[in-house]
């Protein structure tokens, strides 16, 4: 994945495919969570120029109409320490809350980073639909 960094948020973007995608970056992040319908899997993975300090618990909270908070210890960092990913075969509480509220908050032990989810509403439907293609 390609790391720009914008100077200011940008857009919600789904791309369909094998897997389907759904990003978007901010300052601070970049966002992109993935589908494999063929098997299925989801993963959500968070990208930090500045890197991210291990620890135990992983955490969201979603803030708007559809409030809620999840957390897992099963969050992978890569070898830099930059990339923090969660692979799971649902993510119904992921979408939930990216899709009916105004923002996320991202929580890795003393890290925490607001993401605005304006936009986010009509590129996450699109995600959720994701289907292979016939003859895929």
């Amino acid at each position: 994945m390609a790391l720009c960094f914008a100077n200011a948020a940008e857009a919600w973007e789904f791309t369909p495919g094998l897997p389907c995608r759904l990003t978007h970056e901010t300052e601070d992040v970049a966002v992109e969570l993935t589908y494999d319908p063929t098997q299925p899997l989801y993963t959500i993975a968070l990208t930090r120029r500045d890197g991210w300090m291990n620890a135990p618990l992983f955490a969201m909270q979603f803030e708007g109409g559809n409030a809620l908070a999840i957390s897992t210890d099963r969050h992978v960092l890569d070898e830099r320490g930059t990339r923090l990913t969660v692979t799971d075969r649902g993510f119904g509480n992921v979408l939930n809350g990216l899709q009916f509220n105004q923002r996320a908050r991202v929580v890795l032990g003393n890290t925490s980073i607001d993401i605005p989810l304006a936009g986010a509403a009509e590129p996450v439907d699109r995600f959720r639909r994701c289907e292979v293609s016939a003859g895929a």
